[in-house]
């Protein structure tokens, strides 16, 4: 049952007043409003719908810069097993513009094209044939993890779009990038680096989604990002191939806006940036439908993406050391060394977080004993989320065709879910912040359902294709847990 320190609540409110009426931008949160500094994408996919078929998605991204000052932002790939990026670089987008691109398959991955004219340092391909493709550099090597180094993992996983800072209107990077005519005045004149004259503080504003459409097997899936407001206070240019900005760079102090309690907010600070995002997107349950309906050939998946799970374990980060055997003790939290976040490192079968399973039908019933994924764990185990983008399918029917799979078997066509993601951890799944304690994991993510009427008739006769998808973001209980 989750708690309460009332005290603690009304504080956490009185400060939210002072901080909407002076403007000041001191605390990362999700802004249910849907604009921010930065946009999480939970899933991108050019995956086939049928192993073995020719049916890829194609992921159709854009952003959108809804402020009256120009941009400069990046735009990273990350794929889904390990959050490895398979690429980044800088977007300029000028005020009220809008960039579009499209992930598609490129022989054994993935890459984008776009048509967009917005400018991008360096330039993005136009066509398929000059497609920029996603690599496995940060996988491969001297970078290698123990999940390999295919290609086959750039074709699905997750995007993040980071606000640098806003240009000022008289830089000349901003006379550049200002449309005329539906045209940038001059993208090959943007240099790599940047004036910090040229710069001010993020002023947010950005929001986007990703339609991943497989035309052939007739479908189309929407999601919106998730925008982190308040993000940080100071602007900062990265020059292209930098792995900076990251969500590292967040301010400390985080709000979280809950409807516990009667509903209200509680806000706190972190020891660094990365525990604030992680605080802002935590929750203890996850809980949507299911369809599975046999005359329409129903099938579920939920994507259940943990953004930033990557920061608390990989030795890529800063927050371990040199090899993956130092990541043992940085799994400890800084804030309190006896708990930690993330439960495991990650091997060959990802970094797997024990997680509680119960699904009912539409009906009030459930399983006499709790469910999980399938094929059932040893002996004593539980189900587990192992991946950094997952996809949980129903009896098996993968809606994306992914890889990152775990899969629940159920006897009902129909109902939902409650994925507990304590888990039944004391000391794990634990985030203890300077106002009170967090349980559960940051998550994001949607459920996809997809139909199939393949015997439907018109009046001649003539068959008619009718399959069609619908998606549903996911609910949630809060993750915040109690005050000290």
């Amino acid at each position: 049952m989750n708690t309460f320190n009332k005290k603690s609540l009304f504080v956490a409110l009185a400060s939210l007043g002072a901080l909407s009426v002076t403007g000041t931008a001191d605390a990362v949160y999700v802004n249910p409003d849907g604009t921010g500094q930065v946009l999480l994408y939970p899933y991108y996919t050019v995956r086939n719908k049928v192993a073995g078929a020719v049916a890829p998605f194609n992921s159709l991204l854009s952003v959108v810069n809804s402020s009256a000052s120009a941009k400069i932002v990046k735009v990273r790939f990350l794929e889904g097993k390990n959050s490895r990026e398979v690429l980044d670089f800088n977007l300029y987008l000028s005020a009220n513009d809008v960039w579009t691109t499209a992930i598609v398959p490129i022989g054994d991955g993935a890459g984008i094209i776009t048509h967009d004219t917005s400018c991008t340092v360096p330039a993005v391909g136009t066509t398929l044939a000059t497609a920029t493709p996603f690599v496995n550099f940060a996988f491969i090597g001297s970078n290698a993890d123990p999940a390999g180094g295919s290609l086959d993992r750039t074709t699905e996983g997750y995007v993040e779009i980071i606000e640098m800072g806003s240009l000022v209107d008289d830089s000349t990077t901003a006379g550049y990038i200002t449309h005329s005519g539906g045209v940038p005045d001059d993208c090959s004149a943007i240099t790599n680096s940047q004036s910090s004259a040229d710069l001010t503080v993020p002023t947010g504003g950005l929001f986007g989604g990703i339609t991943l459409v497989n035309v052939l097997a007739g479908e189309d899936y929407t999601e919106d990002a998730v925008a982190l407001e308040q993000f940080r206070t100071d602007e900062a240019f990265d020059e292209p191939g930098s792995i900076k900005p990251d969500l590292r760079d967040a301010d400390n102090n985080w709000t979280v806006f809950t409807s516990a309690v009667g509903g209200g907010a509680v806000s706190g600070l972190t020891v660094n940036g990365i525990d604030a995002v992680s605080a802002v997107l935590m929750h203890n349950n996850v809980l949507n439908e299911f369809v599975l309906d046999v005359p329409t050939l129903s099938q579920t998946s939920w994507v259940v993406t943990f953004p930033t799970k990557r920061y608390y374990y990989d030795p890529a980060m800063t927050k371990c050391g040199a090899s993956q055997v130092d990541c043992n003790a940085v799994l400890k939290l800084d804030a309190d060394p006896t708990k930690q976040l993330f439960q495991r490192n990650f091997v060959a079968t990802g970094a797997c977080d024990d997680v509680g399973v119960v699904a009912w039908s539409r009906e009030e019933q459930k399983p006499s004993t709790p469910g999980g994924f399938s094929p059932p764990p040893p002996t004593g185990a539980v189900p587990a989320l192992c991946w950094e983008a997952n996809v949980i399918t129903f009896n098996t029917k993968n809606v994306f065709g992914s890889a990152n799979v775990s899969n629940v078997n159920t006897a009902y066509e129909h109902g939902w879910m409650n994925l507990d993601l304590v888990g039944g951890r004391v000391n794990e799944h634990v985030l203890p912040t300077s106002n009170g304690t967090f349980t559960g994991l940051p998550v994001i993510g949607f459920a996809a359902q997809s139909f199939n009427n393949g015997t439907l008739a018109d009046a001649g006769g003539k068959l008619i294709q009718s399959q069609y998808g619908g998606n549903f973001v996911h609910k949630y209980t809060p993750g915040w847990n109690s005050a000290p």
